[in-house]
């Protein structure tokens, strides 16, 4: 079930903005015939292997090839000694090494490279490569990380950044505060799970330069990493963004994007590399793990005076985007909650886990699962329902944030908690239930003796685009032309389409902005000005301010042609206020009317247009303070659950979900990217998490990381809001982060509820309801 409020309508415009149209890709991926980065291939082309640390920690005494290279079938053989140009890479710091040199800083870490005439030749030929190591012990403990006397992970220290927010008086906070709650909380490390694995095609250029064909969510710094370690110039490494199997963050940073342009100018053949399943969870970083101390003040009405919160992120191996996950748990660390008086530190360190990185709502995830869960305990404390606690505190349209920034757009909080609340529930499980709405389902592990039901609640903020100064812009090309005597309008960006469906979006733009029915989609590629990564619930706002700027440049000239033929003075505002361009795909005044196809007849109108959100600013070092974040998302849900006490078995029986988007663009992909934030919620509360023992990685498959079906998927309703933020292209907000947020404390405080037990750590376990 869904509800829209505030629905802004197009009259007259068939599958422009506010419609839910047809995604062009959807089609191909129902029948199985969409061609994703894995099934390219060409004419001769190579296959690439990897050869992986099997240790988190370790010097590198020697590697030995020769084994290797006499295998038949083998055309080379590389290590850091063949990386041509800057030996590291990364997306902020370029800390990573091509191929590891010297030492191995976690499992997984790539230390050299084979091409071969077919796949299993290749991974033999990566099974002969030896590899002298000296195992030293790895440095696992993000809290002992921060010690003084703790070895260093890399030369300069284990702490990636330091992020602190200083607001308000907190000693008079403290001495004022009437009841005081302090929590520890912990997240796990979670995996995007997208089901495309890393994979791409590399083809050697006459110019001595790369083609690279590959599934990526930044084409752009993709192809300066790629430029500088190959010894390129960026003009020399042309990237083509193949079909994407997902993303969720994990392909912001390289993967195989490197390896295969080294291997297919050493060898002078288009290279091919795939990862399998377990080399994936190898190949990406992941979400940070988070422990985190939480205090709250409040007053005797449960107002919030002040938040103290100390947050740890292991970072992993690598910088990768740790500096803004930092920023992002510390600027959203008390929630959607007006709080006076502010001391919060997150810091992001080193160690030798796996790498972490960018993921849907990186940073606040981990903050809101801890603010979330102290709301509850206040709750508690003072006997206050804790959707109203949540009300009372709750931040709108004119609040301050701890940083200091004024929230100028809609901000309505308490209006989703109260929707998600007044939803009805579901009906109790009755004396007899079927079978399959118990937890552990079919199984018949019981029959409902020891199952108790339990309600809980979570909202959660999210900045939407880039934030802290960060140049955050976007380049769209637009040409419209008559084809056929037709008038037809080409987009081209070098934006990521990674399953969100961006295309879709971008002719609706194009389609309310010209009236034209006829809009192709160009392949995004590194011709054309960066569009920035597909991440941080942005693109639609960013690069579709691009292709509106665009396509308003193109009407433009459009409608000044049309008043030359027409012989009208458009400095007259009255004569300009009646000139149009109206769908159907003619220009219309007053003094006549002028097809499109006419007026353009063989020439074409193009403007390419490089747009920019309005700017942010970098935090002031010592306390935080800034307009730090463009935009603000909010989202609630409600969760019921039924856990079985004596086996440690939930099953979600119901979410209700609330968000306001500003402006559903197409309402059906908003409903998509909200179902799908909150699965992947939901999996990070009772399901998903990379086991990892003494920087190795237990679990790399999917037979062993649970990730949510749609049999672990309840019923959701989904109430919409479009309440349209004035800053933003049609006022619209991004959705795709908010959600996942907001769930993952509702799921946990349901099972809260529902036994009585403190649950500190997501995801939740069996053994963490039985204490067995």
């Amino acid at each position: 079930m869904t509800a829209r409020s505030r629905v802004q309508a197009d009259p007259g415009l068939a599958d422009g903005i506010g419609t839910s149209a047809s995604r062009p890709d959807g089609p191909a991926k129902v029948a199985g015939t969409f061609v994703f980065s894995s099934d390219l291939w060409h004419e001769h082309m190579l296959w690439g292997a990897t050869v992986r640390s099997p240790h988190p920690r370790a010097g590198i005494r020697g590697i030995d090839i020769a084994a290797a290279l006499r295998m038949p079938g083998v055309s080379a053989v590389l290590t850091a000694e063949d990386v041509p140009g800057c030996p590291t890479y990364g997306l902020e710091h370029a800390d990573q090494p091509v191929l590891a040199f010297g030492e191995v800083r976690h499992q997984g870490e790539p230390v050299a490279i084979v091409a071969a005439d077919h796949p299993e030749t290749a991974r033999a030929a990566a099974a002969a490569v030896v590899v002298d190591y000296e195992v030293r012990r790895p440095i696992c403990d993000p809290i002992a990380a921060l010690q003084p006397d703790t070895e260093h992970v890399h030369p300069g220290g284990n702490l990636v950044r330091h992020v602190p927010i200083r607001r308000g008086d907190m000693a008079a906070a403290r001495a004022a505060a009437t009841v005081v709650v302090i929590g520890e909380y912990e997240v796990g490390m979670q995996d995007q799970a997208f089901l495309g694995p890393e994979s791409g095609l590399a083809v050697p250029a006459q110019d001595g330069g790369i083609d690279l064909y590959v599934a990526t969510q930044w084409l752009h710094v993709d192809r300066d990493q790629v430029a500088r370690s190959l010894g390129l110039t960026p003009d020399q490494v042309r990237i083509t963004l193949a079909g994407v199997g997902g993303a969720f963050g994990a392909r912001e940073d390289l993967s195989m994007q490197l390896h295969a342009s080294m291997l297919a100018l050493r060898t002078g053949r288009p290279v091919k590399m795939v990862y399998k399943r377990n080399e994936s969870f190898f190949g990406h970083v992941h979400r940070h793990p988070a422990r985190m101390r939480y205090e709250h003040g409040v007053d005797a009405d449960g107002r919030i005076r002040y938040v103290c919160a100390k947050i740890v992120l292991d970072g992993g191996a690598y910088t990768s985007s740790s500096p803004a996950v930092a920023g992002n748990a510390a600027t959203l660390g008390v929630g959607p909650y007006e709080v006076p008086n502010v001391e919060i530190d997150a810091y992001a360190v080193f160690t030798n886990n796996p790498p972490c990185g960018a993921m849907r709502g990186f940073g606040a995830v981990q903050a809101a699962f801890a603010y979330e869960s102290q709301l509850d305990a206040i709750a508690e404390r003072l006997g206050v329902d804790p959707v109203e606690l949540r009300i009372r505190n709750a931040v709108s349209e004119g609040s301050v944030m701890p940083t200091g920034q004024v929230i100028d757009s809609p901000a309505p909080v308490a209006e989703l908690l109260r929707r998600v609340a007044a939803r009805p529930l579901p009906p109790p499980l009755g004396v007899d239930p079927d079978q399959r709405r118990l937890p552990g389902g079919v199984a018949g592990s019981s029959r409902g003796e020891g199952i108790r039901r339990g309600v809980g609640y979570g909202v959660g903020i999210k900045n939407v685009g880039f934030s802290e100064g960060f140049d955050d812009h976007s380049t769209a090309r637009v040409r419209l032309q008559a084809v056929s005597g037709m008038p037809s309008v080409a987009v081209h960006t070098a934006a990521a389409e990674v399953g969100q469906g961006l295309i879709t979006v971008q002719a609706q733009i194009v389609r309310t902005e010209l009236g034209v029915a006829d809009v192709v989609v160009h392949p995004a590629d590194t011709s054309i000005g960066s569009a920035g990564s597909t991440s941080a619930s942005r693109q639609t706002y960013v690069t579709g301010g691009a292709v509106r700027a665009a396509c308003q440049a193109v009407r433009a000239e459009v409608l000044a042609r049309a008043a030359r033929l027409l012989g009208l003075d458009l400095t007259d505002p009255s004569v300009a206020a009646g000139l149009e361009l109206v769908p159907g795909g003619f220009v219309r005044h007053p003094a006549g009317r002028i097809e499109l196809a006419e007026l353009l007849g063989t020439d074409a109108v193009e403007h390419t247009v490089q747009w920019r959100h309005r700017p942010t600013m970098a935090l002031e070092p010592l306390t935080g303070q800034g307009f730090a974040h463009v935009q603000y998302a909010f989202a609630a849900h409600r969760a019921v659950v039924d856990v079985d006490v004596e086996l440690g078995l939930v099953r979600v029986v119901e979410l209700a979900c609330a968000q306001d988007v500003g402006r559903a663009m197409n309402p059906d992909a908003v409903l998509g990217q909200i179902h799908g934030g909150t699965a992947q919620g939901l999996g990070l509360a009772v399901m998903e998490e990379m086991q990892i023992v003494d920087g190795i990685v237990r679990n790399p498959s999917f037979t062993d990381y649970l990730i949510p079906t749609i049999l672990d998927m309840p019923p959701m309703s989904v109430d919409i809001l479009e309440l349209a933020d004035p800053h933003a292209p049609y006022g619209l907000r991004g959705v795709g982060e908010a959600p996942t947020i907001s769930v993952t404390p509702a799921v946990v405080a349901a099972i809260r509820a529902a036994t009585g037990l403190a649950l500190r750590r997501v995801p939740v376990r069996p053994e963490h309801l039985t204490g067995t």
